[in-house]
């Protein structure tokens, strides 16, 4: 089944070869027909040629089928990253389906949440969780529940004991039993504006948000970052992200899309192997957040290793600081760094910054990718000039229609067809953005405005400091910066040290008033910093610093 979108404004007539559906199974098809042994995915330990892919998605599609997945149906994946995961989310969207992705180690309450605002009776889990999701799914209605084994060999079935049936599925995302269904037809058409995806933004600290992604949404923001990635069928990407993250699904679904292949590995932990892994499999790119590239220069001597194919890397995430962006930069060349900003309402992006433009733009997120607008506004959403500060908002095909079941918060967000995206920005003289901070994030000093990232990135320069982060705290006379630190292996910075090196840097009002030591910051799973629980911690009231008035 195809879907034809027409040519969307903005891309290149080099995008004409590629598969015209939005719907991602028919690129696998098109693939599969063309290059059936062509590498499609693969992990340590299984892999799929697309020949094979495209066999082990439609079995699986069969037997969601019989179960009464059709269009409109939604089917919950908790996967690690692994060939069956690729195959699940595949095998959902063939029938048109949704899926709705979540992150296996989120709590059993957040976890119970989902399944009850998603309304989902299928879940596609690994066999090693069964019993936490027998617990979670206490009390409420599921009719089946599709479990992945390690291994070749399918184990007992937690879920099947608690007495919920389950079918055992494969690494490699073949079923445990003989399959009992022919190839399902293909749905004869399905609404490109429905829903293929349902990603949640959080898990850790409050409500999370159900971010719908359309057929189009995943179709545009793919084709838009194959355009300016360059992406072919021979690149091959090492991928550590998680695919219930958006960052993580537009490396697997760009891939996808032009014929490519990607090499799933939940190995970060080892970051070591994981690069020893990248290089034996010829991989000719590396996506990673702030927190890949810390832990790649900490624990790896990178001139022991070498990268022949390695052709570019991805940033996104969080703000990565200056240092460590010129740090990848060195450490990898000649491969490219393309510094990146997006949201999981935007599917995935919305701007880049061109490698050659690195050095004269530092600091810079960017502009708009191929077939999305930008805009700086200020409150009533008027377009702002060069230089002044507001809220970043951005229109396109991959925006989200919205959050699930939630239209309050859907209308905060989209106003005339805009993401109002919650980042302040400005653009310079010549259209690139610079990240600001997050809107709710701005601290009031003084009786001045004060993002913490422009405090973060002056502490963060001294020698001595590995990471920073800026929150505000209460003296006497109001709000005041608190910096909690991360010191440098080897570094020994003092509060005097600190303060000195600040006050020359900063204007007064901006200099943190006290230094926190820590051995790391609270991130999620995705690598952003969790701003929200050191201000809980830090927050308060300071108590007087002893010699100091």
């Amino acid at each position: 089944m195809a879907i034809d979108l027409g040519q969307s404004s903005g891309f290149s007539d080099a995008l004409g070869a590629l598969p015209p559906s939005a719907f991602a199974p028919d690129w696998l098809v098109q693939h599969a027909e063309r290059t059936p042994d062509s590498p499609a995915v693969a992990g340590p330990t299984a892999r799929l040629s697309y020949g094979q892919l495209h066999d082990r998605v439609r079995e699986l599609a069969a037997d969601l089928a019989t179960h009464g997945i059709e269009p409109g149906s939604r089917v919950l994946i908790a996967l690690p990253n692994m060939p069956a995961n690729v195959v699940a989310g595949l095998a959902v969207n063939w029938l048109g389906a949704t899926s709705v992705e979540v992150n296996r180690g989120w709590s059993p309450e957040v976890l119970g949440e989902i399944v009850t605002r998603s309304h989902v009776r299928h879940l596609i889990v690994s066999a090693q969780d069964g019993r936490r999701w027998s617990a979670i799914l206490a009390g409420r209605s599921t009719d089946h529940i599709w479990e992945v084994h390690r291994g070749n060999v399918p184990g007992r079935s937690a879920a099947a004991v608690a007495g919920v049936p389950a079918t055992p599925l494969l690494e490699d995302g073949r079923l445990g039993a003989d399959p009992g269904a022919t190839t399902p037809a293909r749905p004869s058409s399905v609404d490109p504006d429905s829903p293929a995806v349902i990603l949640f933004t959080s898990g850790s600290t409050g409500r999370p948000h159900g971010v719908i992604q359309t057929f189009r949404n995943t179709d545009a923001n793919s084709r838009s970052i194959v355009e300016y990635l360059g992406l072919s069928a021979l690149d091959r990407a090492m991928l550590t992200l998680p695919l219930h993250y958006c960052y993580g699904r537009s490396v697997l679904q760009t891939h996808l899309l032009v014929g490519g292949s990607v090499f799933l590995d939940h190995r970060m932990a080892f970051p070591r192997t994981v690069l020893e892994t990248m290089a034996a499999e010829a991989c000719t790119n590396l996506a990673g957040v702030p927190l890949t590239f810390e832990m790649i220069r900490r624990q790896v001597d990178l001139a022991t290793l070498r990268f022949p194919h390695l052709r570019f890397l991805t940033q996104a995430g969080d703000a990565m600081t200056p240092e460590m962006i010129t740090w990848v930069r060195m450490a990898f060349r000649p491969a490219l760094l393309y510094v990146m900003y997006g949201q999981t309402e935007a599917t995935a992006r919305l701007t880049y910054l061109p490698p050659a433009m690195a050095e004269e733009k530092a600091g810079s997120i960017g502009i708009a990718i191929p077939g999305v607008e930008v805009r700086v506004v200020d409150e009533r959403g008027r377009a702002l000039p060069p230089g002044e500060i507001g809220e970043l908002v951005a229109r396109g095909r991959n925006v989200t229609p919205g959050y699930l079941d939630e239209p309050e918060e859907t209308a905060r967000i989209i106003r005339d067809g805009w993401l109002w995206t919650g980042d302040l920005a400005e653009r310079d003289a010549d259209g690139y953005l610079f990240h600001r901070g997050r809107a709710k994030e701005i601290l009031k000093i003084r009786g001045h405005r004060v993002s913490p990232i422009e405090i973060e990135r002056v502490v963060a320069l001294h020698p001595d400091i590995a990471e920073a982060a800026v929150v505000g705290a209460k003296d006497g006379m109001g709000n005041v910066p608190l910096a909690v630190i991360v010191p440098r292996s080897g570094g020994a910075p003092t509060e005097a040290g600190l303060r000195r090196f600040c006050i020359e840097r900063l204007p007064a009002y901006q200099v943190p008033v006290r230094f926190e030591i820590v051995e790391r910051l609270p991130r999620t799973e995705s690598g952003k910093l969790l701003r929200s629980e050191l201000a809980d911690r830090y927050g308060g009231i300071l108590a007087p610093t002893p010699g100091r008035t």
